[in-house]
Formats: C-alpha cells, sequence, structure tokens
C-alpha cells in the first residue's frame, strides 16, 4: 500500500522558499515526512516543519498531489502545502536537518531531490490543486525497506551524497500533470 507523506513549501517575505539539507543523504529537498497516526496531513505538515526547521508555519494553501507509485516499499504519494511564517527560529542543524536556508528559484542547491523541483515551481507559480504522477524509472530491490536502505549506504564506504547519487544514477523522474489545478501565470 502506498504510504502519505508531505512537503512544506514556506515562503519568506522576499518569496525565497526554505530548504533543508537532509541528514539521511546530505541532500536538499522541502521540510515534510510521513503523517502520523491521528493527525492529518494538515498536521503533519505543520509539525515536520517545526520538527525539522524550528520554525512554527501558518499553511496558505494546498499545492497539489504528487504520486510516486512505483516509488519502493509499495509507492509514496505527497500532499504539498505552502505555508507562511509565524514564528520560531530556524535551526540550521537538528536531527533530521545538516544545514536549512531560503532559496530563490535561480539559486536552488545543485543537490536538490529531483522530484522536489516540479513541487517548487509549482509552489512558486502559485498553482493550487495540481496532481502529478511523478513516475520513477529505474528499480529498487524487491522489498528494500528504509532500514535496509541505509544499512546499504552505511556500510558503502562511500558519502551519503555520493551513496545517493550513485543509487539513483540509472533512475529517472518523469513529470506527468494530471490535473491542472488554479492559480499561477
Amino acid at each position: 500500500m502506498a504510504g502519505l507523506g508531505v512537503s512544506v513549501a514556506v515562503l519568506n517575505d522576499a518569496g525565497r522558499i526554505l530548504l533543508q539539507q537532509r541528514e539521511d543523504f546530505a541532500v536538499w529537498g522541502l521540510p515534510g515526512g510521513e503523517i502520523e497516526p491521528g493527525e492529518t496531513a494538515a498536521q503533519a505538515a505543520v509539525r515536520e516543519t517545526y520538527e525539522e526547521t524550528g520554525l512554527e508555519v501558518r499553511l496558505t494553501r494546498l499545492v497539489g498531489l504528487y504520486a510516486m507509485p512505483r516509488w519502493w516499499d509499495g509507492g509514496v504519494h505527497a500532499a504539498v502545502f505552502a505555508a507562511e511564517l509565524t514564528g520560531g527560529t530556524l535551526l540550521k542543524q537538528t536531527a533530521e536537518t545538516l544545514d536549512a536556508a531560503f532559496f530563490g528559484l535561480e539559486d536552488l542547491p545543485g543537490a536538490l531531490l529531483p522530484w522536489h523541483l516540479q513541487r517548487i515551481r509549482d509552489t512558486l507559480a502559485g498553482k493550487t490543486g495540481v496532481a502529478y504522477l511523478q513516475d520513477v524509472m529505474g528499480s529498487f530491490e524487491e522489498n528494500l525497506t528504509r532500514a535496509e536502505l541505509y544499512r546499504l549506504r552505511d556500510e558503502s564506504g562511500l558519502s551519503r551524497h555520493d551513496f545517493l547519487r550513485q543509487m539513483f544514477a540509472n533512475f529517472s523522474i518523469m513529470d506527468v500533470l494530471e490535473v491542472d489545478g488554479h492559480g499561477g501565470q
């Protein structure tokens, strides 16, 4: 069964978007994670943003739903929310974050999760209610769990980022717009 998670596109007053450098693979992406039992997607989005960055946010819109059905462990669907800052202090390091900073579309870090680029573009374009199939071309070992992936990473002798790059060397992401939504240019 596909998992359901959230990503949060936090915009500052200058229209720049918050990214975190993830601890697990030293790669940049939107804050987010899994929805825990008993919470809504919106609650998970607010919680994950705070846990990973120390920032308090108010969700302003649902950007869209991004489906990766061929992803490992049965696939994953992510609800992406846009948000504005309401408080907190930006923490550069947490248990899940190596660094955090705001970026414009023109200066996104090179080591960016490739499937987050469309999510960032849609947010910055003001999109609402889009649905994308983010089709992953490539394959993982059958039934590979997150714990097993981390074990392979740790035993590889590579840096976390190099392991991720090698792992995805034969992968490609094809973004297929399924629902156009509203907003944007």
